[in-house]
């Protein structure tokens, strides 16, 4: 019976309407935009060549880096070193090569902006550069290369994955999450208006009143997932392999967990600003920390314990692994986050029960 309130009072409110299914959809197909628009994509890179002195060195290495499809030589050929300057600092290219004045010289100058120094494209131009030059070196000794890098990868689960899967099963995990600790918003809410003081005074257990808040907000859940699963595969082209049983627990235990915590947010809330604050920062942790956008194994190291105890890690690893991997349910890895994310939503359930039970009928006014 109380199941049925809560569907109703929520079916009733138009904004649970938007912040449930709408907004979810929203911030996924704005991430998805913004980190998987280029993903497919060859790499290339702008420069500008200078060849100061022409000369035979100069001119096979010109020849060379005009031969490699990674670079793009504005203009087409080879500009003054003032011009080349002029375009690293206003950004029109990403590097300037200076090539050498002489047969003799053994410089190859590579020009960048200061404020890219970091960037991808400033990266990828010096190690490509290195590579070349260290080939150079090679043929000027007379030395014939001996050994050659050959690149392949796998992985275990198909050869069509790609990162904009990793990215959609990241955002499920992401909406399903913020759904669960922004949905409970309410029960503030029915504080102020001193709804839970008369609830108090009935026979009714604000356990099972909580408990069955957190069951409704799972049907939303259940729209996100097949929602966005949906516009991931139909618009962005993501490939998605699902082994059902491992999805379905999963999505239970982890859907569950952040209505949880989501339901103790509320239980020390006396306004709705508070509630929103304690949950936007918890949010905002949680989706750079917990692998939504990029492995954690790239973060630095001091970080990445942090990330091992957020249950957001857990349930993103959890939905890649049923969703793009096919991983079976009988897996040591996927059962020991699993076992995390029930950690958390029981410590934080009974902590919100607990706290809703003690407090004082006068402090509900």
């Amino acid at each position: 019976m109380m199941f049925l309130a809560q569907l109703k009072l929520t079916l009733r409110e138009k904004q649970a309407w938007f912040w449930g299914i709408f907004f979810p959809v929203i911030l996924m197909v704005i991430f998805m935009v913004i980190f998987s628009g280029s993903s497919d994509e060859e790499f290339k890179t702008e420069v500008a060549i200078v060849d100061p002195s022409p000369n035979p060195a100069s001119e096979l290495m010109l020849s060379q880096i005009s031969g490699l499809p990674v670079f793009e030589i504005k203009s087409g050929k080879p500009v003054t070193r003032d011009k080349a300057e002029e375009w690293v600092k206003d950004q029109e290219v990403d590097a300037a090569i200076i090539l050498p004045e002489s047969t003799e010289a053994s410089s190859v100058f590579l020009v960048i902006n200061k404020e890219n120094e970091q960037g991808a494209a400033a990266q990828a131009v010096s190690g490509i550069l290195d590579k070349f030059v260290q080939q150079a070196n090679l043929m000027a000794a007379g030395a014939s290369p001996k050994y050659a890098l050959q690149y392949e990868s796998i992985t275990s689960g198909t050869n069509e994955l790609d990162y904009t899967d990793f990215l959609l099963t990241g955002m499920i995990a992401l909406s399903i999450a913020q759904g669960g600790m922004f949905g409970m918003v309410d029960l503030v809410e029915m504080r102020r208006k001193g709804l839970i003081k008369r609830l108090r005074m009935t026979p009714a257990n604000m356990g099972i009143f909580g408990l069955s808040d957190m069951v409704m907000r799972l049907l939303f859940s259940i729209v996100q997932i097949i929602l966005l699963s949906l516009i991931g595969v139909l618009v962005f082209g993501a490939h998605l392999y699902i082994n059902p049983f491992t999805l379905i627990i999963v999505f239970l235990i982890g859907a569950l967990s952040f209505n949880a915590l989501g339901y103790f947010f509320s239980s020390f809330s006396k306004t709705t600003e508070a509630y929103m604050g304690v949950a936007n920062i918890c949010s905002f942790l949680m989706m750079f920390l917990s692998g939504v956008f990029f492995p954690i194994e790239t973060m630095p190291e001091w970080i990445q314990p942090i990330s091992s105890i957020l249950p957001l890690t857990y349930f993103a690893e959890g939905l890649r692994e049923s969703m793009v991997y096919e991983t079976s349910i009988a897996t040591g890895a996927l059962w020991a986050g699993i076992g995390v994310m029930v950690i958390w939503g029981a410590v934080t359930f009974l902590l919100g029960s607990l706290l809703y039970k003690r407090k004082a009928i006068a402090a509900d006014r």
